[in-house]
């Protein structure tokens, strides 16, 4: 595996036993992942997940006109293909690369292999499973409460807490359609926060410029850290004596 990208980079990854992780690691595929690249397809049969470590992933619902909205996002925390553990081989959503970046696929075989066995690699799956619910509830009643601008601060700060950088490559067509929102819609609250002095928009690179305001502009989607709560809480206590994690 190339030294500048390693699966432990992944913190679900980082928080397997040691032995759990000796006997995947040879099964993990590096893999590329592309700005508006789709990783799995509404209907379709998953074959793999992926584990994001420097990309960010979102999981869109689409409708039977092919319009979509984002339902989760996913970065270096968590996994995308949840249905090849909960007892599906397809799912009505899409996932979609939102930053570029790497992560790791695993084949499907493999990850329900270890599953099955019932052990640590089960609970951690579950537990985040829980809290990957927890934000698509949340991020329904965003959608319905709260205005284009609000949204997309939020979006704009979930996506920045999972990257190492305040920029973002990301084009306009591509929010509206996480957002679930016209392009319009987009060109105007992102013409708000650069007046405002928040960000900085040129073609397709946002430049976070004042995330304490941004903050602030949000709404309480994210200011309550709800979400964040919720992970923090459910995988405090997962990461057993002589993990991965807990030996870095």
């Amino acid at each position: 595996m190339p030294s500048l990208h390693n699966p432990k980079q992944n913190h679900l990854i980082n928080a397997l036993p040691a032995d759990a992780f000796e006997r995947l690691s040879p099964d993990f595929e590096l893999a590329p992942m592309e700005l508006g690249e789709s990783l799995y397809e509404s209907g379709g049969r998953l074959t793999h997940v992926y584990f994001p470590t420097t990309s960010i992933a979102s999981v869109l619902y689409v409708m039977r006109n092919g319009a979509s909205a984002e339902i989760a996002v996913v970065g270096n925390e968590g996994v995308l293909g949840v249905a090849l553990f909960m007892g599906g081989e397809t799912t009505p959503s899409r996932g979609v690369v939102q930053s570029a970046g790497y992560g790791y696929r695993l084949r499907a075989q493999q990850l329900q292999e270890e599953f099955n066995r019932g052990g640590p690699l089960l609970r951690l799956l579950l537990r985040y499973t829980q809290a990957l619910i927890t934000q698509m509830a949340q991020t329904a009643v965003c959608n319905r409460y709260h205005t284009v601008e609000q949204q997309l601060c939020r979006w704009l700060l979930l996506s920045l807490d999972r990257l190492p950088s305040s920029e973002l490559t990301m084009t306009q067509e591509l929010i509206a359609n996480m957002l679930g929102v016209r392009r319009e819609g987009v060109t105007e609250a992102a013409g708000k926060l650069q007046r405002a002095g928040l960000i900085r928009y040129s073609r397709s690179r946002i430049d976070v410029m004042d995330r304490p305001a941004l903050e602030a502009q949000a709404c309480e989607c994210y200011a309550y850290a709800v979400v964040r709560q919720e992970f923090d809480r459910l995988m405090s206590d997962i990461t057993p004596p002589g993990s991965v994690a807990a030996a870095e």
